[in-house]
């Protein structure tokens, strides 16, 4: 039996923020996988290494957890005042598919540094010492994102001293302006799809809870920890390993996808588990971080956990923190309430791995809420450069 050989990819490993993923220039995709459809699919699923029914990736570049399950597509942007155009899909683990329906707010960060070490961005506006603004068309969700990369000699500059909680290193950090972040570009969306602030979601088989269901940085389901049985400061453990626990959220994630409008039925939700995510919320208190570190209560305005692709994400992802930032800058939702309620422009929330700052520009206009900008720092990193190799009749 004749096998065809392996074919060669470049590609650049990045961790950008607290997830990594496998970045390639369009150009260099083969030609029937640089549209969007089934042969590139089945390449990103086979450069992750999914589906993999042992749950481990050990024959792909995935690291088996949501926040290593990805890739990304970067291209001079189609769209004018814009550097390039992003596109990220989460490639699920453990079935046959790869979500395209959000945005990766982490990766959001090594999307502004590989546009320049890849070329993308024009030479002109790259300056010898300083800042690079890197215009980024986000082409999952159509919307604009503006990365604020360091360059040093004419070079992203990667190392530094910021701290990132859920890294383990200190880099160079990147201010990303997440710019108009709500409505994530759904057809006919708004910021609070079903037009209240917080709902009476009902849950089938569980129960009715109450809920903030918005659409800022990625569509979000928020819920109170204590109605669920929870004080806001578990860590990965004490949920990942409870599978009833798990199907608890994934029921309220599908109520809440059908409130908001994002699936028609039930049975969609398995092939959008990326969007929405599913996050709880409490006052702050005492705990202690993943890494063993004591985050005191009066180091947060509120704590935070949150749920991507059916497990409790390590800390926090980028999008989901958008989503946190706005609905905090909203007096009445549930975020807000947790945090204390009343009017404010920036929160720090505590999530498993430490803690984290979100600025949120939000205003009321005509009786609808809206957010001109969401703004965070996080850092990013090459970690490889060169080809992937993916079996010739993988796609």
């Amino acid at each position: 039996m004749t096998h065809l050989p392996q074919v060669k990819i470049p590609a650049t490993y990045i961790r950008g923020g607290t997830s990594k993923g496998v970045f390639f220039r369009l150009q260099d995709l083969p030609e029937r996988c640089q549209m969007p459809g089934a042969a590139r699919d089945a390449l990103f699923m086979r450069v992750i290494g999914s589906p993999d029914p042992y749950s481990a990736h050990i024959d792909g570049m995935g690291g088996a957890t949501s926040s290593t399950s990805k890739c990304v597509i970067l291209s001079r942007s189609s769209v004018p005042e814009h550097d390039v155009d992003y596109l990220y899909g989460q490639v699920s683990i453990d079935k046959a598919f790869v979500d395209w329906s959000g945005n990766c707010g982490n990766l959001s960060t090594a999307a502004g540094a590989f546009a320049i070490h890849a070329g993308l961005v024009d030479p002109a506006r790259i300056p010898q010492d300083g800042t690079c603004v890197v215009r980024i068309w986000q082409a999952n969700i159509n919307k604009t994102i503006i990365a604020h990369v360091p360059v040093s000699n004419g070079q992203v500059q990667e190392t530094g001293d910021f701290e990132l909680d859920g890294v383990t290193f200190p880099a160079a950090e990147i201010v990303l302006e997440f710019l108009d972040p709500s409505d994530d570009g759904e057809e006919g969306g708004s910021m609070f799809p079903t037009g209240n602030l917080i709902d009476d979601l009902e849950v089938p088989g569980i129960g009715i809870f109450k809920a903030t269901m918005i659409s800022a940085g990625i569509p979000t389901v928020f819920v109170n920890a204590e109605d669920i049985g929870y004080t806001g400061s578990e860590l990965r453990e004490a949920i990942n390993g409870n599978p009833e626990a798990l199907e608890k959220f994934e029921q309220i994630r599908i109520a809440g996808a059908l409130r908001m409008g994002l699936i028609k039925t039930p049975e969609e939700a398995a092939k959008r588990q990326h969007t929405p995510k599913i996050a709880f919320v409490a006052p702050p208190r005492d705990y202690l971080a993943s890494s063993g570190k004591t985050i005191a209560a009066g180091e947060i305005d509120l704590l935070v956990r949150a749920l991507s692709m059916g497990k409790l994400h390590h800390a926090m992802m980028g999008t989901a923190a958008v989503a946190i930032g706005t609905a905090a800058a909203i007096p009445g939702t549930l975020v807000n309430l947790a945090a204390g309620g009343g009017a404010r422009s920036a929160v720090r929330f505590g999530h498993p791995s430490g803690t984290l700052r979100v600025g949120a520009e939000a205003a009321q206009v005509d009786g609808e809420w809206t957010v001109t900008k969401a703004i965070m720092s996080r850092s990013a990193r090459v970690l490889m450069e060169g080809w992937v190799r993916v079996p010739g009749d993988a796609f």
